[in-house]
C-alpha cells in the first residue's frame, strides 16, 4: 500500500515538475490573450467611461470566480501583513490604475493610432525590472540582460522600424501618451508585487482576490463619480463582449499569468508579456490591413527570438 501511494506521489510530483518547466509558457499565452483583447474585442466598448468598462468586467469575473474563495478560503488565514499589502498593490496598480490607463489611453486615439501607445508600453520592462531589484532582491544574469535588451529593441523596432516616431501636439495624443506612461508604470509595478502575492498563495486564490479587491475599489470610484447609473446605458452587444471577455482574456488570461509566474522571475515575466505588443502588432497587420515594412517584420523576428530565449532561462525566483 504504502509503495503504490510513493509510486502515484512520484507520478503526479514528476507530472507537475515538466508542467512546471513550461510556467514561461503560460505567461506567454496569457499576454497573447490582452493583446487579442485589447484590439478585437474592447474596441466595442469605447462609447462607455473606462471607469463603468472596468468595474464591469471585474465584477463578472469576481462572480463566476467565487467558488475558488469558498474551496481555498483556508489559505487566506495563512496571510500575513504583506501577503495582503501587496495584493492591495496588485487590485491597484494593477486592476484598477493600469487598467484604467491603458483603456482610456487606446479610447484615446481610437484604437487607430496605436503606435504612441505601443511606444510607452516599451517602459514596462524597464520599470518591472528596477522594481524586481529593488523590492525582490533578483539577481539578474549576464544573458538575460542582453536578451531583454534585444527583446525591448525588437518590440521598439517592430512599431517604428529604425525612424524616431512623431509625438504630434495634439491634446489626444498628449493625454494617449501620459496615460501609456502610468499604465506602464502601474503594470511594472503590479508584475513585482504580484510576485510577492503569490509567495503564501496559490494562482487560483491570488486571481480571485486580484479581482475581488479590484471590484471592491472601482465601485468606490464608480460611486464617487455618481456613474453607477450608466451600467444601465450598456448595450446588449457590449454585454456579450464583457462576457467574453470575462471568460477568455480576462479571468483565464489571469489564471494562466499567475500559474507562470508562480514559478517565473518577475524579471524574465515582464519580458515574456511584451508577447502583448506583439500580437497587438501582428492583429492590426492581418485585421486591419497596417501593412509592416521589411523592416518592422525584422523586429517581430527578433522579439519572438528574445521570447523564446528569455522563456528558456530559469531567473531567480528569491523574493
Amino acid at each position: 500500500m504504502i509503495k503504490n501511494e510513493y509510486i502515484s506521489y512520484s507520478f503526479y510530483k514528476g507530472f507537475f515538475d515538466l508542467i512546471n518547466k513550461f510556467a514561461p509558457v503560460f505567461i506567454i499565452l496569457a499576454a497573447i490573450l490582452w493583446g487579442i483583447d485589447g484590439i478585437v474585442l474592447r474596441p466595442s466598448l469605447n462609447t462607455l467611461p473606462v471607469t463603468i468598462v472596468v468595474f464591469i468586467e471585474s465584477i463578472i469575473v469576481s462572480v463566476y470566480l467565487f467558488p475558488i474563495l469558498l474551496k481555498d478560503f483556508a489559505i487566506l488565514k495563512k496571510f500575513d501583513l504583506y501577503d495582503w499589502l501587496s495584493f492591495i498593490g496588485v487590485a491597484i496598480f494593477g486592476g484598477v490604475i493600469g487598467i484604467l490607463a491603458i483603456t482610456k489611453a487606446l479610447f484615446y486615439v481610437n484604437y487607430v493610432n496605436l503606435s504612441i501607445v505601443i511606444l510607452i508600453q516599451k517602459l514596462q520592462p524597464i520599470f518591472a525590472i528596477l522594481f524586481a531589484i529593488i523590492l525582490l532582491k533578483e539577481k539578474l544574469q549576464k544573458e538575460f540582460l542582453l536578451w531583454a535588451a534585444l527583446a525591448i529593441s525588437g518590440a521598439y523596432i517592430m512599431a517604428f522600424g529604425f525612424t524616431i516616431p512623431e509625438i504630434y501636439s495634439g491634446d489626444k495624443i498628449f493625454m494617449a501618451a501620459a496615460y501609456s506612461l502610468l499604465a506602464a508604470f502601474s503594470f511594472g509595478l503590479s508584475t513585482v508585487l504580484s510576485k510577492r502575492a503569490l509567495l503564501h498563495s496559490n494562482f487560483k486564490i491570488a486571481t480571485y482576490i486580484r479581482y475581488l479587491l479590484s471590484t471592491i475599489f472601482m465601485f468606490v470610484i464608480v460611486v464617487y463619480y455618481n456613474e453607477l447609473n450608466l451600467v444601465n446605458t450598456v448595450s446588449h452587444s457590449q454585454t456579450i463582449t464583457f462576457f467574453l471577455i470575462a471568460f477568455t482574456t480576462g479571468g483565464p488570461a489571469m489564471f494562466l499569468y499567475y500559474y507562470g509566474l508562480k514559478h517565473t522571475s518577475a524579471s524574465s515575466s515582464t519580458i515574456l508579456e511584451l508577447a502583448f505588443p506583439l500580437t497587438a502588432i501582428l492583429l492590426e497587420y492581418f485585421l486591419r490591413g497596417n501593412i509592416l515594412s521589411i523592416v518592422q517584420w525584422f523586429g517581430v523576428l527578433i522579439l519572438f527570438v528574445s521570447i523564446t530565449k528569455v522563456s528558456k532561462l530559469r531567473g531567480s525566483k528569491n523574493i
